[in-house]
């Protein structure tokens, strides 16, 4: 996900970058939506508004596999069919907005949602976040990823510049209807692409100070495209690129998806489509890896930030990636939280979110100058001048490398160090892959700070909180190190959520997974006294008490969720199999100043 772009965009880019802006304040404590099957549950909140005269986009999900018959209660009511999504149970139309009641009394019908929009979330200096994450420890080894596909789900791939080939891209597929080509016109696959898998050709050399290159570069990409050249897309779209990723799973041997794209949470993600579709993906065997959001700096609904997880980001079963500012170096200990990425719990469910964070602060990755690409057109500031890798450099703008912030840069990294264990160790399940990568993540970063952004001044303080930076920073060494095995049962390592326990704490729930009773999360907890992070609570004394025309909780009360209550303290563990390390967990804050991104860029994810 990229670092932020204008808000004066269409409504449904909007949704993408401004990760549930228009959920208000009380949604944060407000508990997930009951019954899904009650009648005035059945559509989403989002949808209930709209103009009875208008044609809408929807997906429907049934109690069963839609069939013809099911369809044709749709083409009645004036609708039409525009795709199957029958491995949710469901189907994406276009029908009168007054027909969308009628159809949720039907007895078959599960829920009906939108088909919502969604898109792909100055002085340069070298990013060093290869160095910063210990990849070069896989490469030692020998490690590339090679044999591992990922399915690269985005806005198209070029293939056409030195650092990634047509043999590094194996499959291509648009799943746009607009007559769109299968490669990048927008930019962001590309880089995302770069990062992953970059051989890093075009920076090689002895005229060359720096090689960008990608962290696996030996995986091959299947490339499925759902964002156009605005980085704009749908549920719908997305969902039907997971199922094709599911399809070809063993002809590419897929075992990762990278989703650096979302919109923001409108219900539980047990009824969201779009969270139910990466469900099915990690039940399949295949990991799946989504970026946190960009909304950080969001106050909208008066919580800092807090409660911004994007979706499918908010599922618990898939691997949250945050991100965080490497301040060009390769050293761990003075990296920082990024103030824009998204910080947990997730709205409705509560889950702790983000899982991990990695390096997403002014990332150099791949482009092609001249290639017409949107995000280049748009952001001329981002090119990166030859003089910042190259000796008795050219003067002008790289040809081949472009800057990008954003957890939507953060997000490949992971993906990359899932195929290096996976490379390593074939038969490591998705939950053990997940377990490790948090298990092992450096938990020394700095604790708390204040940051400027580089374009606007604006200052912002940072803390490397739980809800920000989940387990901690990648590190790609530790996770191939690491021999610890995790239940390989699915949903073994599942996010857990918290509540409030009813006497002013906040407990963590989480019985029977990774981190059940005793274990991670469980009672004998990593940063307190029998609670999740000391005496201080997540968000103050909210209630939740009575409920609107709709049927849905509205809280009251204080729900500040600040981060001070949620710092990490000087607890150990030694308890066997638990997923964090000994030891003090953070370190002290940090009183030097410090440099961000503006927001860099158009901003998917």
């Amino acid at each position: 996900m990229l670092a932020k772009r204008s808000k004066s965009t269409t409504w449904g880019r909007t949704l993408l970058i401004s990760c549930a802006f228009v959920v208000t304040a009380a949604l944060i404590c407000a508990a997930p939506p009951g019954n899904a099957n009650a009648p005035g549950h059945k559509i989403a909140r989002d949808l209930q508004v709209a103009n009875t005269s208008d044609m809408v986009d929807v997906i429907v999900q049934y109690n069963q596999t839609p069939t013809a018959f099911h369809h044709r209660k749709v083409l009645g009511r004036g609708g039409t069919l525009n795709r199957e999504l029958g491995f949710i149970k469901g189907g994406a139309y276009r029908m009168p907005a007054w027909a969308v009641k009628e159809l949720a009394d039907d007895p078959d019908v599960a829920y009906i949602s939108p088909d919502r929009p969604l898109a792909s979330t100055g002085t340069w200096t070298i990013d060093y976040h290869t160095g910063t994450v210990n990849a070069p420890a896989a490469w030692s080894q020998g490690l590339s990823g090679s044999g591992i596909g990922v399915a690269l789900i985005d806005s198209g791939v070029i293939t056409s510049t030195p650092d990634l080939s047509a043999a590094s891209v194996v499959y291509s597929k648009t799943f746009l209807t607009d007559g769109s080509p299968t490669y990048d016109q927008y930019g962001h696959g590309t880089h995302v692409a770069g990062i992953l898998a970059g051989s890093g050709a075009a920076s090689t050399g002895s005229s060359y100070t720096y090689t960008f290159k990608g962290i696996a570069p030996g995986v091959k990409i299947v490339s499925l495209k759902v964002l156009d050249q605005h980085g704009v897309g749908t549920d719908s779209l997305v969902i039907q690129a997971i199922q094709t990723a599911i399809a070809l799973k063993n002809t590419y041997n897929i075992r990762i998806i990278n989703l650096s794209l979302g919109r923001g949470v409108f219900e539980s993600y047990t009824i969201d489509p779009l969270c139910q579709a990466v469900e099915q993906a990690w039940k399949a065997g295949i990991v799946v890896v989504v970026a946190a959001g960009n909304d950080g700096r969001n106050n909208a609904a008066g919580t800092n930030g807090y409660g911004t997880i994007n979706a499918p980001g908010n599922d618990p079963y898939v691997i949250t990636v945050g991100a965080v500012n490497t301040r060009s170096s390769t050293s761990r200990t003075d990296d920082l939280p990024a103030s824009y990425s998204s910080k947990g719990p997730t709205l409705w469910d509560q889950v702790m979110k983000p899982d991990l964070v990695a390096p997403g602060n002014l990332i150099i990755s791949l482009y092609q100058l001249g290639a017409g690409l949107t995000l280049s057109n748009l952001n001329g500031a981002n090119e990166i001048p030859f003089s910042v890798y190259q000796t008795n450099a050219p003067v002008g703008p790289s040809n081949y490398y472009f800057g990008l912030s954003g957890t939507s840069m953060a997000t490949p990294m992971v993906s990359a160090a899932a195929a290096l264990m996976l490379q390593k160790t074939p038969t490591l399940t998705p939950d053990q892959v997940k377990a490790r990568l948090m298990k092992t993540a450096f938990k020394g970063l700095v604790q708390s700070a204040t940051v400027t952004d580089a374009s606007t001044g604006a200052s912002y303080s940072v803390k490397s909180d739980i809800l920000t930076v989940g387990a901690g920073l990648l590190d790609i060494q530790a996770a191939l190190a690491n021999t610890d095995l995790a239940p390989s049962t699915v949903g073994a390592a599942i996010s857990p959520s918290v509540i409030p326990d009813g006497s002013g704490n906040v407990v963590i729930m989480g019985t029977g997974m990774v981190w059940g009773t005793g274990m991670v999360w469980g009672t004998g907890m990593v940063w307190g006294t029998g609670m999740v992070w000391g005496t201080g609570m997540v968000w103050g004394t909210s209630t939740v008490n009575g409920a609107d025309s709709l049927g849905y909780p509205i809280a009251s009360g204080t729900s500040s969720l600040q981060a001070d209550s949620a710092l990490w303290g000087n607890s150990t563990v030694n308890a066997s199999g638990v997923l964090w390390a000994a030891n003090t967990l953070w370190a002290a804050s940090d009183t030097s100043p410090a440099q961000e991104a503006g927001f860099l860029g158009d901003q998917p994810y």
